[in-house]
């Protein structure tokens, strides 16, 4: 059975729109990923590790979390909350999956020799092995120490609550516990 010309020209007709709508989405997501690279880097290295965490090569997951979390009002942002708000959902778990398709940038700081701090054995149940996360945790191993004492803090101080778990594994840890884990996955 053969097609006639003008089924054809249709059925190819419907293939090019196919491919220019999905051409147009990724075109879409990596526009607004522009914006996400203003603070988190073009490169993957963000404009102030010290305050922005890395999310490039980060867990899908978890970035969808945090992202639907800040647009949701979960967990407050000054800086996120405004950015995200307009943007759907559906864009939100396309924004994770671009940014979760991307390599972990590569160190700039030499990798610490330090030996493991006293507890950290328990995050590895959930952030993996060697931190370098898994569903549902993300990834600890080479975000910077000012980061990650800040959000542990946070959770231990209960001003990040949107985890229902961490706040208390943090509050059983003493402020100098915490400083040695993040020192240590710092360095990873």
């Amino acid at each position: 059975m053969s097609k006639s010309p003008v089924a054809a020209v249709f059925a190819a007709a419907l293939l090019l729109a196919a491919a220019s709508l999905s051409a147009q989405a990724a075109d879409d997501v990596t526009a607004k990923a522009d914006t996400c690279n203003a603070c988190h880097g073009q490169n993957g290295q963000p404009a102030d590790p010290k305050t922005t965490p890395i999310i490039w090569g980060q867990q899908s997951n978890y970035l969808y979390k945090e992202l639907h979390d800040f647009h949701s009002g979960d967990r407050p942002s000054a800086v996120m909350a405004p950015v995200v708000k307009d943007i759907s959902l559906d864009d939100l778990r396309k924004l994770a999956d671009y940014f979760a398709a991307k390599s972990w940038p590569t160190a700039t700081h030499p990798a610490s020799a330090a030996a493991p701090p006293e507890g950290i054995a328990m995050c590895k149940a959930c952030h993996g092995q060697n931190f370098e996360g898994g569903a549902p945790a993300p990834r600890l191993a080479g975000l910077s120490y000012e980061y990650l004492v800040t959000q542990m803090r946070n959770f231990a101080d209960g001003e990040r609550t949107n985890n229902l778990d961490m706040p208390g594994f943090m509050r059983a840890l003493s402020d100098s516990q915490r400083d040695a884990m993040a020192h240590y996955l710092a360095g990873l």
